[in-house]
């Protein structure tokens, strides 16, 4: 049960209802598109008037448009509604330490166009590059209006103040990224953290989750994220910095971590992580491998193609790292129950491998009753980006936020 915080609450007015049940119909469109208004009526319990008031208004503000008329043996033929996926665009951003990629979406979620830049270590030389790209890919690709951006980027939001304040992996400082973006485009602005934005977008869209209100979203890159959804809520904590569980510490004398602290979880399990095992497992064997320029080039892809190629010491990194993301999912099943833990990251690619490794650990230490499934996300899926445009259409088919 939510507790109504009697010093900070709104009552519900007509227009409270008319919302819900505006949002409850573009849902439903949404998921039985094309759809009659009966059906609607069939599938919301709504009375025929209200059906037909709340769809008419949906179809004069152009989020609902009129398709195909049914062929019925008796009475008055239906006719069947659909998203308006060209009422308006999103414009997605996706932020990762060495590339960031932009995307233009209908309201229907469906990439209309992609790109990619670098990602600057200096924020305001990266956000005046960011802006010029938005423009120039909002000029190319003219819609009737853009309902706003959504920004995925691997650190945490101060809710207060909607600042960037924690992003040990960019190297950034605290930075006010979002009035910087509104300011210059002129439109709204929704900044996330990337797993917080993979679970919203398995949430959403996903069909591992279908149906689960408890779940949590793992992001595997050269650190490790968690974005968590209990009771069908997304958990940020008080300032928005909750779910950091990559940066718990699992070995108090294990290598150092950038957040500053000494064996955190992803500084164990993340691609990182495998890459400085295979390192260390080389070193043993000089004469068998590279220079140390080839060694220090190397990245976690080269790591699964030599897992690929049954390389004995990435085979054996790879399984180290499996074994310690084992051990952090088993935190979470052990501490949180989710129905679904899902998998985000180029790890997904050698799943036959790391998913057995993965499952065992989670059954050795978490001691409770939770069935927990945890399954690998599709890489093509982009739930990253995919999530950055779910901040923006949340806001229209979402539930209200009500006091």
């Amino acid at each position: 049960m939510r507790k109504i915080d009697l010093n900070n609450f709104q009552v519900a007015t007509n227009g409270t209802v008319r919302d819900i049940n505006s949002r409850i119909m573009l849902n439903l469109v949404r998921k039985h598109q094309p759809v009659s208004r009966a059906d609607l009526m069939r599938y919301s319990g709504l009375q025929r008037s209200t059906v037909s008031a709340i769809t008419e208004q949906l179809i004069a503000e152009r989020w609902l448009k009129v398709g195909a008329v049914g062929n019925l043996p008796r009475g008055r033929k239906p006719t069947f509604l659909h998203l308006n996926t060209e009422r308006c665009g999103v414009i997605g951003v996706d932020i990762q330490p060495a590339t960031t990629t932009l995307a233009v979406s209908s309201m229907g979620s469906q990439f209309l166009a992609q790109e990619s830049m670098p990602t600057e270590k200096d924020p305001a030389e990266f956000i005046a590059r960011l802006i010029r790209r938005i423009k120039d890919l909002m000029r190319a690709h003219p819609q009737n209006s853009y309902e706003g951006i959504g920004v995925s980027l691997p650190g945490r939001k101060d809710l207060p103040s909607q600042r960037l304040v924690f992003a040990p992996n960019l190297g950034w400082p605290e930075y006010d990224l979002k009035s910087r973006l509104q300011d210059a485009t002129g439109l709204p602005v929704e900044l996330e953290n990337a797993a917080n934005a993979c679970a919203l977008s398995e949430f959403w869209f996903g069909h591992l989750s279908k149906g689960v209100n408890n779940l949590i979203a793992v992001t595997v890159s050269d650190g490790i994220g968690t974005g968590i959804i209990l009771n069908g809520q997304l958990v940020r904590g008080s300032t928005g910095v909750a779910g950091e569980f990559g940066h718990v510490t699992q070995m108090p004398d294990g290598p150092q971590c950038r957040c500053g602290n000494s064996g955190c979880w992803e500084v164990l399990a993340s691609n990182a992580a495998a890459v400085r095992y295979y390192t260390e497992l080389a070193s043993v064997h000089k004469g068998e491998v590279g220079s140390k320029s080839d060694m220090a080039k190397l990245s976690f892809g080269d790591i699964l193609r030599l897992v690929e190629q049954n390389d004995v010491r990435a085979c054996k990194a790879l399984d180290q790292m499996a074994h310690h993301l084992g051990a952090g999912i088993a935190m979470l099943v052990t501490g949180l129950a989710p129905d679904v833990v899902v998998v985000v990251g180029e790890v997904t690619r050698a799943w036959d491998k790391v998913g057995p490794v993965v499952a065992e650990v989670v059954k050795r230490r978490a001691f409770t009753h939770a069935v927990t499934r945890i399954l690998p996300t599709d890489p093509e899926a982009q739930p990253r980006l995919r999530g950055a445009i779910v901040l923006v259409l949340q806001k229209h088919f979402g539930a209200p936020v009500i006091a």
